[in-house]
């Protein structure tokens, strides 16, 4: 929880202060400076998008070091329903294939939280 926290939060603030490295990161071309057409909202868009990464970012940081367990049983179901909607925009041609990793990435996480969770339950309820 604590390393997607810190990465979740690093990406975030590079969108923030570089947002052309964060969307060639995505897979997405950045446009040149000037070049965008006027009612061209990605930079607010991605704004806003990187200020939620940094913030969600410090509260995995924050639920992994008060061990929070609700919490990270609450992460699965949603960052594999997240994975589903970014693989969904990829195979649909409505994100580019660089894309896919970031879904990757949240089923991933949530595969590993979901079996780590389930570890320590099956390891707490052994006898000694």
């Amino acid at each position: 929880m604590a390393v997607f926290g810190l990465l979740a939060a690093a990406l975030g603030v590079v969108g923030l202060v570089a947002p052309d490295a964060l969307l060639t990161v995505m897979g997405f071309e950045p446009v040149p400076d000037g070049g965008r057409a006027d009612g061209d909202h990605t930079l607010v868009f991605l704004t806003a998008s990187s200020m939620a990464a940094l913030n969600m970012g410090v509260y995995y940081v924050l639920a992994a070091l008060s061990d929070w367990k609700a919490f990270f049983r609450w992460t699965v179901p949603f960052r594999l329903l997240t994975c589903a909607v970014f693989t969904l925009a990829v195979a649909t041609g409505r994100a580019p294939s660089g894309f896919l990793g970031v879904g990757l990435w949240e089923g991933l996480g949530a595969v590993v939280t979901g079996a780590a969770l389930w570890y320590e339950r099956k390891r707490a309820a052994r006898p000694e």
